[in-house]
């Protein structure tokens, strides 16, 4: 093994911290997603700040960031509109008694954004939207079943989606069994789960579009299945929201979810979800109607209005400056660079770029062509040497063309390393120590 192939990184005031992080916090971290189980070992940097396309961690390494913040920071760290936006409503005050005028700007502009949607609520994460879309679901049909894309890989920390995770401990059996799933993109399948389980599923949630695109006619046969079986449709556009279309995949699409939830990229960052639908679904949380009310969204946070100021310099800079566009284009040249390296290199069918242009990922594949998370491990461990941190190729406005090239470079250089381990069938000399670990696992 060379010298140059070990990939060495060295991350001493990095690792310190994540054992006090681990002496602190459950895991490490506050979400799973950005554990240092993720990451290589001793190779899992912490981050002291970060400027648009770019972070650097507390060892003074700067790294060319992709999925920022978990999808969410879409425009880049501190964007200037967005900065200027919420800095202007602090001083203003945050959080009051009784509602401000920022509630209802917020929510005009969402509507207007997403005009798809009559109403809308806004919370501060997406399990508490999503959460709140199944309770209405439920409240409305009188139906117990909630019905989940099987192929899709989160909704909610919330019983109903958790407990059918290998990650179940502490869910009870009662609960999982009113959970159902059907496959993404087999109208055949969904309709079969919906008669088997005839009048009991209140809902079917899934992400409208994920890594792969929707097979034609597809979203609409889902809506014509809701409509005919009476269950309601909800599009999670967490992910799609914004990164598809200013007014997400429904508004790309032309189908229109009975509800549908929003974050991540909605606050660039700022902690600000919505959920959105039909006012007739909606009122059901309200208070203008005669039926029993349903408790849907009540949060002591959910309206601070520097996150709601947030969201709306958000959407402004998506309509002004054609954010889904850049986000397209910076995403096509990277994966174009990227399949051209693995290529040149003799990996092309083991470094596998997918999804949609905005919303890259990759697979790390063995020598048999199957996942693998030592390949990964691998991989992660020369973009982190060559100052790319990318646990995807999820792109933010903020990158520019240098960036994409230098990310191509490592790209390469990760690449040769590959190729080596897979002419040894063997990647442990490359790996540095233990491998990635998937996130939904049963034991840690």
């Amino acid at each position: 093994m060379d010298t140059e192939d070990t990939g060495e990184l060295l991350l001493p005031r990095s690792r310190q911290a994540n054992e006090r992080l681990h002496a602190m916090i459950p895991g490490g971290a506050h979400t799973y997603a950005k554990g240092d189980d993720q990451y290589p070992g001793d190779l899992a940097p912490v981050i002291s700040h970060g400027r648009g396309a770019h972070v650097w961690d507390i060892d003074g390494n700067r790294y060319v960031e992709y999925g920022s913040g978990l999808r969410s920071v879409s425009l880049g760290h501190a964007h200037p509109r967005v900065i200027e936006a919420v800095r202007r409503e602090l001083d203003r005050g945050s959080n009051f008694v009784r509602p401000s005028m920022v509630e209802v700007e917020a929510a005009e502009r969402f509507l207007a954004t997403v005009p798809t949607a009559e109403m809308v609520k806004f919370a501060k994460n997406g399990s508490d939207a999503t959460t709140a879309a199944v309770r209405l679901a439920r409240a409305a049909t009188g139906r117990p079943r909630v019905a989940v894309c099987a192929d899709h890989p989160f909704f909610s920390v919330d019983d109903w989606f958790i407990g059918t995770t290998p990650m179940s401990a502490g869910v009870p059996a009662a609960t999982n069994e009113l959970t159902v799933a059907f496959p993404y993109g087999d109208l055949a399948a969904t309709e079969e789960l919906l008669s088997r389980y005839q009048d009991e599923v209140a809902c079917l949630i899934l992400e409208p579009a994920t890594h792969t695109e929707p097979p034609p006619g597809y979203l609409a046969g889902l809506r014509e299945l809701a409509d005919r079986h009476g269950c309601v449709l909800i599009f999670d556009e967490m992910i799609t929201g914004f990164r598809w279309s200013e007014a997400g995949a429904q508004g790309l699409y032309g189908v229109v979810p009975d509800l549908s939830t929003f974050g991540k990229a909605l606050g660039n960052g700022c902690a600000v979800s919505a959920l959105a639908g039909r006012r007739d679904l909606m009122e059901l949380g309200g208070l203008r109607h005669s039926g029993d009310r349903v408790f849907l969204l009540s949060t002591t946070h959910g309206a601070e209005t520097h996150s709601l100021a947030a969201a709306m310099a958000v959407q402004t800079t998506y309509v002004e400056e054609g954010v889904t566009a850049r986000l397209h284009t910076l995403g096509e040249r990277l994966a174009a660079g990227v399949r051209e390296a693995a290529a040149s290199m003799g990996v092309g069918d083991h470094v596998v770029v997918r999804g949609r242009a905005s919303n890259l990922v990759f697979a790390t594949l063995d020598e048999n062509r199957q996942p693998s998370q030592q390949y990964r491990t691998l991989f992660l461990r020369r973009l982190l040497a060559g100052g790319v941190l990318a646990p995807s190729f999820v792109v933010s406005s903020a990158l520019d063309d240098a960036d994409i090239d230098h990310t191509v470079d490592v790209v390469a250089q990760a690449c040769a390393v590959y190729r080596k381990a897979l002419d040894a069938a063997d990647p442990a000399p490359w790996l540095g120590g233990r491998p990635v670990k998937p996130v939904f696992r049963r034991l840690a």
